[in-house]
């Protein structure tokens, strides 16, 4: 697909209703600081749409980002950040459970995951509760460009086994820099709109 639009549509806080939107919607969930907002920059072919921070924790709404009118990436806050107090940590993953379980348009969910280590037991909680949802989340192992090439098929075997993965289950190595993946993910997205 080439972007040609791209716009910040909606922002929801943890208070905010959530939009009764029309048009199919692509969640991103994972971990704060694993990569979420720099892959969709790059899905976007945008440099800095979606603010990336060195920081865990900068994502604390869930962002709408409308692409040429025909569908919504929708980035949710990062999980997982030791700093963050409890009572905001229980308001996000309330937020997410709210917007996953009421999404009349959601038709996919992205699940990233850091392909240099162990699922953390937030990220199999997190995978568990999108199966028990109703939808078969993908796996993106984010920072590619950080392991070395013949390094790839072990960790990505430790990620299926740390989710307890199907078979069937895709999983997408990608990689924010070398934009290795775009395609795979590009091509399930066109797929279910």
């Amino acid at each position: 697909m080439i972007i040609r639009d791209v716009n910040l549509e909606t922002v929801c806080g943890v208070t905010s209703k959530l939009p009764e939107n029309t048009l199919p919607e692509f969640a991103f969930s994972g971990k704060s600081n694993v990569g979420k907002s720099s892959l969709i920059n790059a899905l976007m072919n945008r440099k800095a749409y979606a603010r990336t921070s060195s920081s865990p924790g900068k994502t604390q709404t869930i962002n709408f980002y409308n692409i040429n009118d025909a569908l919504y990436y929708v980035d949710l806050p990062g999980y997982g950040y030791a700093k963050v107090a409890l009572e905001a940590k229980e308001k996000w993953g309330k937020m997410i459970e709210r917007y996953l379980k009421n999404s009349s348009m959601l038709k996919m969910v992205f699940l990233l995951v850091d392909i240099r280590h162990e699922p953390s037991a937030n990220d199999k909680m997190m995978y568990d509760w999108i199966i028990y949802n109703g939808y078969h989340p993908v796996i993106i192992a984010t920072k590619l460009d950080k392991i070395n090439r013949s390094q790839i098929q072990k960790h990505v075997k430790m990620i299926r086994q740390g989710l307890g993965m199907e078979k069937e289950g895709i999983l997408i190595p990608f990689s924010a820099e070398t934009k290795q993946g775009r395609d795979e993910i590009w091509d399930l997205i066109e797929s279910n709109l």
